[in-house]
């Protein structure tokens, strides 16, 4: 095992898989960083400082936590109980709001332009205006978007559902991003989120790389402007509000790097693609262990419109000139 660290992110430890020459190897990193709180530009900032060092070290794919651009809203309920808003919560989203991005916006280009400045993969989970969505800049371009079908909870008070049409798999060089290299930005720090990686590793044959924040509270900013509701007057300035847990999985299910639960980090690994084949040679969930005359699933991958009008041609209602449109 060898350990690479650097002043201010250490890159941890990563395993020697016996890697043979016939198999691609793809350096990968995950980060574990905390935003930079209602400040877009700031975070872009810090992220390509983040994504330089990793591609110093030779990182082919780097992923970034959950929200990092435009922020995770830990802890706060922005006001809202059943039935009621207050005034400070709508203000509250407001701010939220304004670090959102446009996709496609220049933020997205700034992402793109960092990809292909350090010749990597990036893959960033965002904060947009509608809903979290994963965006994939390839080395020079923007790849495209796979939005979280549901959001987990509480977050749906501020953010939308995606569809079967923002769940791409990106072919690329370096392996098929979304089912070879499964991405899992996240915001779950709990140990039980261990046993989800693993499991999805051992059951997709694939690789995992869960990205996750580490926070302290003064990671936000101060009350009374943002309140860590229920448990703000039991925390200090250093108080860790997201302990991260970024980790590195095979297709075997063995721990390559990480979970680091110790503070802001880069996490790296080599991935042995001849794992995936070696693996699925014993289960493949989709090939020879799949029995689709009993259990089959079928995708829609089309966009859902919310408003369609069924009729082709212009109608005249009560004096106006209605034209049929989909709303997206």
């Amino acid at each position: 095992m060898a350990m690479v660290a650097s002043d201010n992110a250490p890159l941890l430890a990563e395993v020697d898989m016996g890697t043979d020459s016939s198999a691609p190897t793809v350096r990968a990193t995950v980060v574990q960083a905390s935003t930079i709180f209602n400040d877009t530009p700031a975070t872009l900032d810090k992220a390509e400082r983040l994504l330089a060092e990793a591609s110093g070290y030779g990182s082919q794919i780097v992923v970034f936590p959950e929200a990092f651009i435009g922020g995770y809203p830990r802890g706060t309920n922005f006001g809202v109980s059943i039935a009621n808003r207050t005034a400070k919560g709508k203000e509250d989203f407001r701010k939220y709001h304004a670090s959102a991005i446009d996709v496609p916006g220049p933020e997205v280009d700034r992402l793109a332009a960092m990809a292909g400045k350090y010749k990597v993969y990036l893959l960033s989970r965002i904060s947009d205006v509608l809903s979290f969505e994963v965006l994939l800049g390839g080395p020079g371009c923007f790849l495209g978007k796979h939005r979280k079908v549901v959001p987990t909870a509480s977050e749906r008070i501020i953010w939308g559902f995606g569809d079967g049409s923002t769940i791409p798999v990106f072919q690329t060089p370096i392996g098929k991003i979304g089912i070879e290299i499964y991405c899992a930005p996240t915001a779950d720090s709990r140990d039980v989120w261990q046993a989800s990686m693993t499991h999805i590793a051992l059951e997709g044959g694939c690789f995992v790389l869960s990205a996750n924040q580490f926070c302290r509270r003064k990671d936000y900013p101060p009350p009374p402007e943002y309140v860590f509701s229920g448990i703000e007057e039991d925390l200090t300035p250093d108080s860790v509000v997201c302990a991260g847990g970024s980790v590195i999985i095979s297709p075997s299910g063995t721990v390559l790097a990480g979970p680091n639960y110790e503070g802001e980090a880069l996490i790296s690994a080599d991935l042995d693609l001849g794992e995936i084949a070696r693996e699925k040679f014993a289960f493949d969930v989709v090939g020879h262990y799949s029995r689709p005359e009993v259990l089959s699933l079928v995708v829609r991958d089309h966009p859902a419109t919310p408003v369609t009008y069924t009729s082709a041609s212009v109608k005249t209602e009560g004096g106006l000139c209605i034209t049929p449109v989909t709303i997206s």
